[in-house]
């Protein structure tokens, strides 16, 4: 699956992760086909530095301008610093097989992943590309 994204999103998603020690994370909003916005999000996890949890504040605002006829939600980005743009055990045990985009920044590079389903119903991570226009 191709998702755009403007090169100048991703290079905000990119400085925030650049100059946090700890995860930074937020939400995606947009389309199937593309993002259009992103929303950063405190990271309220109780140990920041290694795991992220979206300000529910943000979330829930986010989710009433959705129902409200305002942008949707398509996923969230976070970052590992330190480690690797790819899926982390807690990330997979935490996700939802829904179809949700997961961008995901570590060690300078931004990848795109897909929750879905397995045949079992745990989740599964297809990776996406991400089309920087």
């Amino acid at each position: 699956m191709m998702v755009r994204i403007s090169r100048r999103l991703l290079e905000q998603i990119m400085t925030l992760a650049q100059n946090d020690r700890h995860e930074v994370c937020g939400l995606l909003l947009g389309s199937r086909e593309e993002v259009d916005e992103i929303v950063p999000a405190s990271n309220v996890a109780s140990d920041p530095a290694r795991h992220f949890e979206l300000d529910p504040i943000v979330l829930i605002a986010a989710h009433r301008a959705q129902r409200a006829g305002g942008p949707r939600i398509v996923g969230h980005y976070h970052s590992h610093p330190g480690g690797l743009a790819v899926p982390s055990a807690t990330d997979r045990a935490n996700a939802v097989p829904d179809g949700s985009f997961w961008l995901i920044v570590g060690s300078g590079d931004a990848r795109l992943w897909i929750a879905s389903p397995m045949h079992d119903g745990q989740v599964q991570f297809a990776e996406g590309t991400l089309e920087v226009a």
